[in-house]
């Protein structure tokens, strides 16, 4: 396919992958993104073996390396006793098993790393997207000011709340899933229990509880997310304050490692987990979705931004796929090549039984969104 050009609504993780990928195939891209700014917004990313090699494809990886950490084992352990009941060895192993290494990194450093591979006049910033639309032969992105800009084709990669997916597919209604999840970064000079180079997730008596810890910032901090239930919640954000105290109280019960993580909280924001469902559609003609505006998931399998990146991959793989000029057809094979494998991931996501007890990790950190075969 000859050179396009792409508008992306939406510059985030997947919003700044696709673009990448795009520019490295000969395409021209514009991103819109409504933030002034790119702050240190949310904590952590888990970035698994088949995200990192996806991102060192896009030419990011040696600079994801100099500000992550690399967990060496994956590990689950039991609320009260802290038996262990699976161990998946990782770092090392892991480039050896999947050509990539684990790495967890603050969020914020990612999205530096991503905008560094873009060019100046890339992203637009403070540009908030109200619209789009398309005719026969173009794609349209309508601004808050009310001007428009004209596209070959557009992606929306504006996340949980895309408008894009509502104009394509209408608003949707996501359910609360009766939990509230609390993020917290610790320094680690602060903590002096085992295990603080891995990524461990402890297992509640219930399903409403579990903590999952693992290092940042090349080891010098840890991060720690929990989850309590509650009744009702209004409102989706990962900004919300948290109290602390609230934690301590519902893992007061917890083996003595996991509450040192808790204890060392000293402050928390906390969010609602909402449920959605596959869509059974991510595109029409020349506008698609991407990430978040497609597959929002919950984060026990810590999967959203690395499916986001492997989104991005297949895309441009896709467009250029195609011998013609037919982009709807191109965002078909695209679509057609991701639905099945982001249903299971948002599936098992909702489940909350990843490698619980053990079990293979190969089909889910095996993938390789350069070579898959596209059909």
């Amino acid at each position: 396919m000859g050179s396009l050009h792409i508008g992306i609504v939406g510059g985030g993780v997947g919003g700044m992958a696709a673009a990448i990928a795009l520019l490295k195939n000969g395409h021209s891209v514009v991103i819109f993104e409504q933030t002034s700014r790119f702050g240190r917004v949310g904590a952590d990313v888990n970035l698994t073996p088949n995200a990192v090699r996806a991102l060192d494809g896009l030419g990011v990886g040696d600079a994801l390396r100099e500000t992550a950490a690399r967990p060496t084992h994956r590990i689950s352990r039991t609320w009260d006793t802290g038996a262990e009941t699976s161990r998946l060895e990782m770092a090392g192993e892991a480039e050896n098993r999947y050509g990539a290494p684990q790495l967890t990194i603050h969020r914020a450093d990612l999205l530096a790393a991503l905008e560094q591979r873009l060019h100046d006049g890339v992203i637009h910033l403070s540009k908030r997207v109200t619209g789009v639309r398309q005719d026969a032969r173009s794609a349209f992105v309508t601004l808050e000011d009310g001007s428009e800009e004209k596209f070959d084709a557009v992606i929306g990669c504006d996340g949980i709340h895309s408008i894009v997916r509502t104009t394509l597919f209408g608003p949707e209604s996501p359910r609360f899933m009766g939990l509230v999840s609390y993020r917290a970064v610790v320094p680690r000079s602060s903590l002096s229990i085992p295990n603080l180079d891995t990524f461990t997730k402890w297992w509640g008596p219930t399903p409403d509880s579990q903590i999952v810890t693992f290092p940042l910032n090349r080891g010098e901090e840890t991060f720690v997310f929990a989850t309590i239930a509650h009744d009702a919640w209004a409102e989706e954000s990962w900004t919300q304050p948290g109290d602390p105290a609230d934690l301590r109280a519902a893992y007061k019960d917890f083996h003595p490692e996991a509450r040192a993580l808790i204890d060392a909280c000293e402050t928390v924001t906390k969010s609602a987990l909402h449920i959605r469902d596959p869509l059974p559609r991510w595109s029409i003609d020349r506008i698609t979705l991407l990430g978040d505006a497609c597959h929002p998931m919950t984060p026990f399998m810590a999967q959203g931004a690395c499916m986001a990146i492997e989104d991005a991959i297949v895309l441009a793989r896709a467009i250029d796929a195609r011998q013609t000029a037919e982009i709807p057809a191109a965002l078909t094979l695209y679509e057609n090549n991701r639905r099945e494998r982001t249903a299971k991931v948002q599936i098992g996501s909702r489940g909350n039984e990843w490698l619980r007890e053990g079990g293979n990790a190969d089909w889910l950190y095996g993938y390789d969104a350069w070579t898959v075969a596209l059909h």
